[in-house]
């Protein structure tokens, strides 16, 4: 039986948190999501500042309240207060390095200052947590190149539940890769 998809967006920004910038990332990866997502699913925003704690402590939660998957924005550079893929692993339990891997790949096509991006991802209770840079821009290539991988990324964390989320994307934007299944 599938469930409804619970998925936090979270914007870490100290001016953001402050009210001093307006946040640009959290709503460009809702609107992505709006549009390659045909599955039922709600979103749980918040934005937070950069503070490792304060980052870890609000993927526990939203791991805790049922969110199958966590994207972060912001943070992920070398500047002394980003340290949002510390806080991601801090709480992950398994680390899944491909994935930032993959997103530097990509934006190395179009900036050469991507080779200074630290994204990763990892699981966290039933959640996969992924480190998303905090451009719109960017932030869409980035999605664009993993999203095929993480519909199936959680139905594998949710293996032997008899509830679990079930993301179907529109596949004239995103095809979601899942194994043939064989008899």
């Amino acid at each position: 039986m599938n469930d409804l998809a619970h998925i936090g967006i979270v914007t870490v920004s100290d001016r953001a948190s402050r009210g001093e910038y307006h946040d640009e990332g959290g709503p460009a990866i809702l609107a992505y999501f709006e549009e390659v997502l045909t599955s039922a699913w709600t979103p749980h925003q918040c934005i937070v500042p950069d503070e490792l704690e304060q980052i870890a402590a609000t993927i526990e939660q939203l791991a805790v309240d049922g969110c199958c998957l966590i994207v972060t924005t912001g943070g992920t550079g070398p500047a002394p207060r980003d340290v949002t893929p510390e806080a991601t692993q801090q709480v992950c339990t398994k680390m899944l390095p491909g994935f930032g891997e993959l997103m530097r790949k990509v934006s190395l096509e179009f900036v050469p200052t991507a080779i200074l991006s630290r994204q990763t991802a990892g699981i966290c209770g039933r959640a996969l947590v992924v480190n998303l840079p905090g451009r719109p821009a960017s932030i869409r290539q980035c999605l664009n190149a993993i999203f095929p991988a993480i519909p199936y990324c959680i139905d594998l964390i949710y293996t032997g539940f008899e509830k679990a989320p079930f993301l179907e994307t529109d596949p004239q934007r995103v095809v979601a890769f899942r194994p043939k299944k064989t008899s």
